[in-house]
């Protein structure tokens, strides 16, 4: 062997952080909280271990518990007290996610991300006002343009109520390009958003899904998702974002994708952030829970190897528990 070229040299414990490639920080984690208006007390998510949804009047408590961890921002979800077709209850001045924002704003210094999508508040659990027929046939789902005008009531209402940023989830065609327009108009010029630019039709967010209840009623997501098996799509979604004036990109799910974790951050010189979802995160548990895999050390690692790839940010379920130990 050469002994000019050996590698070890530079992974004593001394030396091994100083040319460390990729770190990996708390402020680099967002953790998601769950709202329920019809909770009264905090209800475990049982697919996703130590996830609660949690009331308004608790929403304060939660986020509190993310602060103490070290991790400085949030993304709410809202479980509404209502459903409808067109899901009127996500733009709603009292909606759960408008009365959540503006407690969470008003009593912590949290950095607030909201999720703007109609999934969780339409009774069909799609995301966005449907087709005409499309209870009947499968292959109609969401009309797309009519859908753009709810996403700007959705968003602005978020931004009266306090939002830092908004995160529009529902890849509907021309959604970033609507909500910068109406988020302008409205005053809110300064407002960042991070678009789900590229959003994969997944069986990785089953959990979530629970956890939101917004499975869909019938058919799937796959007219408005991406395909699985699409890579250069992904650019071609992405750039229309950045075209659109999205501030932050977003690939979902994140470890099946790292590979277009690596694209979008190769290819725009934007911030870039990955969704590590629900599924990621309760397989890890279950294997953990057999016994057959360390729970800190793969979160832990599943979490440096999104930030290998590229990502800035990283949405996790595992956010607090990984910023404890870092």
């Amino acid at each position: 062997m050469d002994p000019t070229a050996r590698p070890r040299r530079l992974r004593s414990d001394g030396v091994r952080s100083l040319v460390g490639e990729t770190d990996l920080r708390a402020s680099d984690l967002v953790a998601p909280v769950f709202v329920d208006a019809t909770a009264d007390e905090r209800v475990p998510i049982e697919s996703m271990p130590g996830h609660e949804r949690v009331p308004v009047s608790k929403s304060v408590a939660r986020v509190r518990e993310v602060l103490e961890t070290g991790v400085e921002a949030v993304i709410v979800f809202g479980i509404p007290e209502e459903k409808d077709a067109e899901g009127s209850r996500a733009w709603a001045e009292e909606g759960v996610v408008q009365r959540a924002v503006r407690r969470i704003t008003d009593r912590t210094d949290a950095y607030v991300i909201t999720d703007v999508c109609l999934c969780e508040y339409t009774e069909h659990g799609h995301c966005g006002i449907l087709e005409d027929g499309a209870r009947e046939d499968a292959r109609l789902t969401v009309d797309n343009d009519e859908t753009l005008e709810l996403l700007q009531r959705i968003a602005v209402s978020h931004a009266e109520a306090g939002a830092d940023m908004v995160a529009p989830s529902s890849m509907t065609d021309g959604m970033v390009g609507a909500i910068r327009e109406a988020l302008d108009a409205a005053g809110y010029e300064n407002l960042p958003i991070m678009s789900y630019a590229a959003k994969y039709e997944s069986a990785f967010y089953g959990p979530f899904r629970d956890a939101a209840d917004g499975a869909p009623a019938f058919s799937d997501r796959r007219h408005y998702q991406m395909d699985p098996g699409n890579r250069r799509e992904a650019i071609r979604e992405v750039r229309l974002d950045v075209e659109e004036g999205a501030d932050v990109l977003m690939v979902k799910p994140a470890l099946p994708y790292l590979d277009v974790v690596s694209d979008v951050r190769r290819e725009f010189d934007h911030p870039v952030a990955a969704y590590n979802v629900s599924g990621e995160y309760a397989m890890l548990h279950a294997a953990a829970d057999r016994g057959w895999l360390s729970l800190e050390a793969v979160a832990r690692e599943s979490l440096l190897s999104i930030k290998r790839a590229g990502a800035d940010l990283i949405v996790t379920y595992f956010a607090e528990d990984v910023a404890r130990e870092l």
